[in-house]
């Protein structure tokens, strides 16, 4: 099964290149990439967070290569019936990955490394009587964010906070964490309009705090018409707007511009209550702060990534809100 058929067993990915007789994945359209002109964009969405093969089968043995361009990778995870398998290490070079899987029907899945450029061969199942089946429709949820979403520091793929809210809803993940790139680029905000969606969340803030890439001019008018374009082609889709989590150091430092993160905060928020107050009752907010706040520094090895516990905290706190949003059960309060 190559990462290009139709079958369904691929997920979370935007779109698939041939390299050879392997796969590049993109979580940001290749085509468009090139007109962002941010060269660092392009690299992380090559990254393949939160993209996976899911499959109902009998296979006896699975066989996957993955390609790496250098050491800094994440694992494979495999999973069976929702649980760990096995996780297998990558380096620079090939990596080709046999893994034998216990008797009778299971749904396994592969979550690809979600750090580190990968081209990806054809996955191969062995020892099968039945058909294998891609899973049925599930909710599809899209998250955008920065390294706090792209989740480097997480021990495997399948455990970054999106994969482990999505594993706990049984939702169909599209991750769009971009480490170090979340700036509201237009071609983010296409191709989060133009893709099918039951919820959106939004993790706005900190990539804009860090290179001050938008001030207090400009940066409420940037927040009002990203979610705006992205609320014009999905008007009953719920969206969450998350704000950055907690990170001492940044909290009453100025940037470039002269906004603390405290700052980016509040304007995230008072720019989605102001949404609000206009009219979009789907539109809601969550403050960072609660997802992790002060008390839980200690939780950020360098004071600003979560490390592996962080990063399960983080699910465990967002998983409810953001099931409530996608059932638009939340009480819009404006503020």
């Amino acid at each position: 099964m190559t990462p290009d058929d139709a079958s369904g067993v691929w997920r979370g990915c935007v779109a698939w290149t041939p390299v050879g007789c392997a796969w590049q994945p993109w979580r940001l359209p290749p085509a468009r990439l090139d007109t962002a002109f941010a060269p660092a964009l392009g690299r992380i969405a090559r990254m393949a967070a939160g993209v996976r093969a899911a499959v109902r089968t009998d296979a006896e043995k699975l066989t996957l290569e993955i390609t790496a361009v250098d050491d800094r990778v994440s694992p494979l995870d495999v999973l069976v019936d929702g649980a760990l398998w096995v996780r297998r290490p990558q380096h620079a070079g090939s990596n080709v990955h046999r893994v034998r899987l216990p008797a009778g029907s299971k749904d396994v899945e592969l979550w690809l490394p979600q750090f580190g450029e990968i081209t990806v061969g054809p996955l191969t199942l062995d020892g099968t009587l039945e058909p294998p089946a891609a899973p049925g429709p599930r909710p599809r949820w899209i998250t955008y964010g920065s390294s706090i979403t792209h989740c480097d520091a997480a021990p495997g793929p399948s455990e970054t906070w999106p994969a482990l809210v999505a594993r706990a809803l049984g939702w169909d993940l599209t991750c769009l964490g971009v480490a170090g790139q979340c700036h509201m680029d237009a071609v983010a905000v296409r191709t989060i309009a133009e893709a099918e969606a039951d919820l959106v969340s939004l993790c706005l803030g900190i990539n804009i705090y860090g290179e001050a890439s938008y001030g207090p001019r400009t940066l409420p008018g940037r927040v009002a018409a990203f979610i705006g374009d992205i609320r014009e082609r999905h008007p009953d889709t719920p969206l969450a707007v998350i704000s950055p989590i907690v990170s001492p150091a940044r909290e009453d430092k100025p940037n470039a511009v002269g906004m603390t993160l405290a700052d980016v905060r509040e304007t995230v928020a008072s720019v989605a209550r102001a949404l609000q107050r206009l009219g979009d009752r789907r539109l809601h907010v969550i403050d960072g702060r609660t997802v992790l706040g002060a008390k839980d520094a200690g939780l950020l090895p360098d004071g600003l990534h979560p490390g592996p516990e962080g990063y399960r905290l983080m699910a465990e706190r967002l998983t409810g809100p953001l099931h409530q949003t996608a059932a638009n059960r939340l009480t819009a309060t404006p503020g």
